[in-house]
């Protein structure tokens, strides 16, 4: 009687280190791929702000990736024809990924007492401005102040003293440069921060 074939022993399958992952995505051990990129946006901008012109709330997430000029502006100050410097920067730079965002304030001086409207239509007519206006906010430190204004205080250490203070970030968030509201857009020490945030992928 013939003896039965020997029985072969089963070996594990080798799986490739570069597999290991993908095998262990495909069976469920890790999270989904839209958990894993959760953190595309940076938390500075992990806000919904009000648009100036009709309120609508804008996520600043929206921005993310790109440089950002943060500024808190207002229509009856010493400093409101920087509007104009502001208006060629965005025309000069949008293409490069520059975005500005402005913020009426009525805290220095009380020289925004306008409504949300008037405000929107004394930009346009006077200033052609076409860079995103937010609603008028509170920026100044302290109860009820805007989140963003509060974590870019913290972030470079100053907050808005007056009109005009301005905010540089970096596409991922940071770093954040502070330049105060004498500092004209074309300022060339404020260009060379907002060139090389520019050119910084």
């Amino acid at each position: 009687m013939p003896l039965p074939a020997p029985r072969r022993a089963r070996v594990a399958p080798v799986i490739p280190p570069l597999a290991a992952p993908l095998l262990a995505l495909l069976l469920g051990m890790l999270p989904p791929l839209p958990a894993l990129a959760a953190g595309a946006c940076p938390p500075l901008l992990r806000h919904t702000m009000p648009r100036l012109q009709d309120e609508k709330p804008i996520d600043l997430c929206s921005y993310a990736g790109q440089v950002l000029l943060v500024v808190n502006t207002a229509s009856f100050c010493g400093y409101t024809s920087q509007y104009k410097g502001l208006e060629a920067l965005h025309a000069r730079y949008r293409g490069r990924g520059l975005v500005i965002l402005g913020f009426p304030t009525n805290d220095f001086g009380q020289q925004e007492p306008g409504s949300n409207r008037e405000i929107a239509d004394f930009c346009e007519n006077t200033f052609g401005v076409k860079f995103p206006m937010f609603a008028k906010t509170t920026v100044r430190p302290g109860a009820g102040a805007n989140p963003l204004f509060v974590a870019l205080a913290q972030r470079s250490g100053q907050a808005p003293k007056w009109n005009f203070h301005k905010y540089l970030i970096g596409r991922q968030g940071e770093p954040v440069i502070s330049h105060g509201s004498a500092v004209d857009p074309n300022d060339p020490n404020f260009i060379r921060d907002l060139e090389r945030l520019i050119e910084s992928k």
